[in-house]
């Protein structure tokens, strides 16, 4: 069943949540350990990210360094169609632009369809670690927009390959949105008109970057209803866990934290007292934003449940 249709159908908000594909070489039962707690909230969709290549570089008997691309989570079509298998709730694998060509993301929609899974999660990506900015594949899309069209294009039947008569796709195709807009962007007005282009391009919603302060999840929603906008817009949440995310997470991610909960993170001296105040601070987060009718709350749990687990006993 598609995202939209369970937003559609839905007298309450809907619960979802998104986990990691494991490391190359590890076990799928750290993934079914991540999702069975969650079970009782009824989850309706479980997001599966998608990772593109890292390089490592190796001595050669020639003294010479040779450069290997390596995928160390690889897996996520797999882990997808293994989840419906087991659990038969419906996933949405993520599709990025990044270390892929036109033609593997068309392969990997059409293996997508063929197991049934009529989600995807467009991005376009990070840069590698090695490189400053995003460099796209040179036989793929530079921008998320241009991967949504290729997803709308083969659901109206419009493949790489012209002139052959080629059924259609009925992919729901969901986007990111960025509440304190995307890093690169010039302001957070020219963000939205990129957000507008993916979805007048075929996206379906939009689920957001993480973020703690609601209001600026409120002011987007306004904001994206003021440019004509009008998709389901998902809330998504992180629960605050180690000391690190301290300042990892608004530099990696470019979010601030409200001034509430900056002066209760100066008073953690450790890491079990930040996964308590992110618990807490989920708890509240995760209130309002219900009250206020929103379709879905998402949340990123990066394959670790213990802390949604206790927001969502709270909430759901």
């Amino acid at each position: 069943m598609k995202v939209i249709d369970h937003i559609n159908e839905a007298k309450d908000t809907l619960f979802s949540f998104e986990i990691l594909p494991p490391v190359k070489g590890k076990s799928i039962e750290s993934i079914y350990q991540g999702i069975d707690p969650l079970l009782e909230f009824n989850p309706k969709f479980i997001n599966v990210t998608y990772h593109r290549e890292e390089y490592i570089y190796k001595e050669r008997e020639n003294g010479l360094l040779e450069k290997i691309a390596i995928r160390k989570r690889p897996g996520t079509v797999g882990i997808c169609a293994a989840i419906v298998n087991k659990y038969n709730i419906d996933t949405v694998p993520h599709l990025i632009c990044g270390g892929f060509s036109k033609e593997e993301t068309e392969n990997a929609l059409i293996d997508l369809q063929f197991l049934g899974i009529d989600n995807v999660l467009i991005l376009r990506g990070d840069p590698i670690k090695t490189e400053s900015t995003f460099r796209p594949h040179r036989k793929g899309h530079t921008y998320a927009y241009q991967l949504v069209e290729q997803v709308a294009n083969m659901n109206r039947g419009k493949y790489l390959v012209e002139d052959v008569d080629l059924e259609p796709t009925d992919f729901c195709i969901g986007v990111a949105g960025y509440p304190e807009k995307h890093f690169e962007a010039m302001n957070l007005k020219t963000d939205l008109l990129h957000l507008k282009n993916k979805i007048d391009k075929g996206a379906d919603y939009i689920v957001t970057q993480m973020f703690f302060d609601n209001q600026k999840y409120f002011d987007f929603v306004d904001a994206c209803r003021e440019i004509g906008i009008d998709v389901p817009i998902i809330p998504g949440l992180k629960p605050l866990k180690t000391l690190n995310h301290i300042s990892f997470l608004p530099k990696f991610f470019h979010i601030d934290y409200p001034e509430e909960l900056s002066y209760e993170l100066l008073k953690c001296k450790t890491n079990e007292e930040v996964k308590q105040l992110g618990i807490e601070w989920g708890i509240k987060q995760s209130k309002e934003l219900k009250e206020k009718g929103v379709p879905c709350i998402h949340y990123y749990t990066m394959s670790d449940s213990k802390s949604v687990r206790a927001i969502a006993k709270e909430v759901f």
